[in-house]
């Protein structure tokens, strides 16, 4: 299975850094993993919604462009399911199974994803209602597939 993340905004800090590249090695073994970070839009303070708007299309229309048709989109969103690991390691295979190929997942910018994006979407999915900053978001979305993929392959690690 081919598994892509596209993010928008790039990733500054060492330690998650790090950490992505851990988890890609890690994940190196059961998929073919491809990350791809689109240019954000700097959000002025005291932006009005409709310049909100404005940055989120900008920031849609990048993250869409690397879309291919046919692709299985899953976006990151509050408004998604929230699983358990089991139930996505389970919903990835089920995926799989099915004869998706290739699953791409999307982490939005500080405002979220656009209307477009999210009308994109095969599937949404939520970690939580809360909100995470997006390089931290980078990393619990590769260590939940690494563990996804442990799950499936009945490997410990998961508890």
């Amino acid at each position: 299975m081919k598994i892509t993340v596209i993010a928008v905004g790039k990733i500054k800090e060492k330690f998650f850094l790090d950490a992505i590249a851990e988890y890609s090695k890690r994940l190196s073994r059961y998929c073919k993993l491809d990350i791809i970070q689109v240019a954000d839009e700097k959000t002025p303070d005291g932006a009005s919604a409709a310049l909100e708007e404005q940055i989120k299309e900008k920031e849609g229309e990048r993250i869409l462009s690397n879309i291919k048709d046919g692709t299985f989109v899953v976006p990151l969103a509050i408004e998604g399911t929230m699983l358990d690991s089991v139930e996505l390691a389970s919903k990835i295979e089920k995926w799989g199974v099915s004869g998706i190929s290739q699953i791409v997942f999307i982490i939005g910018g500080s405002l979220g994803l656009s209307k477009a994006v999210l009308a994109r979407a095969d599937y949404k999915l939520s970690f939580s209602r809360m909100t995470f900053p997006h390089q931290l978001m980078r990393v619990i979305l590769l260590e939940q597939l690494y563990r996804s993929y442990r799950i499936i392959q009945g490997e410990p690690y998961h508890k």
